[in-house]
């Protein structure tokens, strides 16, 4: 391997144009990690973004961008219902993968992946990295510390709304880089809200928290027919899931991610305990002092993460740019992340147990940890 860690993007849709692209072609991070190739089925939107970009090779298929030999890693960043199988098939070549949001739809298909990277020697991490977070890494903290008392309930999700159909830089224009389809946000396997936003809040929740027990839900397809640009979209994925975990001695959250509405002035996380309550950056309605809030407070969430520094602060997808550094430092400085492909297995755990207890009518018992 180079002095630096040659990275492949798998996919060239909205998170990578939005994201790695434009952060990991920056100067700042060319001794650290370069994109040397990228895949797309869209062959014209790989060699566009290629060209855009500055990427040296462009290919239609995964399989011909590793058989070319020129990453170390790469970043998957296409939709959710492919992860796994490209997973395996990077982890199969000694490659090492970074999995945007939800490394696979199954827990079995996870355990087949983390045993054979195990196998391999390859490192995996998957995002979303909520504990990579200081303000997480404190909210943490102080419930271990007591500052809540004993806790009694827990709250986070998310709502699809037309988030994705509204997404303009990569849905309204008429070139491969602009006139992306949204539609397998709303197919199987993959798509619904759980896997593609709730994720976020129950790695928080359970980064916080620790691991479930057991899970019970009620889940189906709500909305039937998405429209984009005159083309119906039908849903054949679950897009309103409701479920309540156990994180055992009474102890319980509920879980939603909906097709649209959210609940009001609920931050990440919501956390109850007897003595108050956490609310995003608040503990009974006073800011929560952690080292980089100050940062937090002027660029947002990400702007107190290791590695969003200088321009990448003000930049979109900061975070999934964190995430991607986190591999880049573990490949090169042998530093393993916090954002773990355990840690992601079990809250894949639990929206498949989730599935299964809306199906089946009975709550599910977990058996990962992390």
């Amino acid at each position: 391997m180079s002095d630096y860690v040659r990275m492949g993007i798998v996919g060239a849709g909205s998170i990578a144009l939005r994201g790695h692209f434009p952060h990991l072609t920056m100067e700042d991070v060319r001794e650290r990690v370069r994109i040397t190739a990228v895949c797309d089925p869209v062959l014209e939107r790989a060699q566009a973004a290629a060209a855009r970009f500055g990427v040296p090779a462009a290919y239609a298929t995964m399989e011909e961008m590793l058989a070319a030999g020129n990453v170390d890693a790469v970043s998957i960043c296409s939709p959710i219902g492919v992860h796994y199988e490209q997973g395996m098939l990077a982890v199969e070549h000694g490659v090492h993968v970074h999995f945007n949001k939800t490394m696979t739809t199954t827990v079995d298909e996870a355990d087949r992946l983390i045993d054979a990277a195990r196998a391999k020697g390859v490192k995996l991490v998957s995002s979303p990295g909520e504990m990579l977070r200081p303000r997480h890494q404190k909210i943490k903290e102080l419930i271990q510390e007591g500052a809540l008392g004993r806790l009694t309930w827990a709250v986070t999700g998310s709502a699809f709304g037309t988030y994705h159909e509204d997404e303009a830089s990569v849905r309204s224009g008429d070139d491969p880089l602009t006139n992306i389809n949204p539609a397998w946000y709303f197919r199987r396997p993959g798509g619904g809200p759980l896997y593609d936003m709730t994720v976020y809040g129950l790695h928080a929740m359970t980064g916080i928290l620790g691991p479930a027990k057991r899970v019970t839900a009620f889940s189906g397809v709500r909305i039937h027919e998405r429209e984009f640009r005159g083309q119906k979209l039908p849903t054949d994925m679950d897009d309103n899931t409701l479920m309540v975990l156990d994180f055992g001695d009474a102890f319980f959250a509920f879980v939603y991610g909906v097709a649209a509405g959210g609940l009001p002035n609920m931050g990440r996380p919501l956390i109850f305990g007897v003595n108050g309550v956490i609310n995003g950056s608040t503990i009974n309605g006073k800011p929560i002092e952690y080292d980089g809030m100050e940062l937090d407070a002027e660029f947002g969430m990400n702007g107190s993460l290791p590695h969003v520094v200088g321009q990448h602060r003000t930049m979109e997808e900061a975070h999934v740019y964190e995430d991607v550094m986190q591999l880049v430092d573990w490949i090169l400085d042998d530093k393993p992340t916090l954002a773990t492909a355990e840690h992601a297995r079990h809250v894949i755990e639990i929206f498949d147990a989730a599935y299964r207890s809306a199906e089946t009518g009975q709550a599910q018992m977990l058996r990962t940890t992390f």
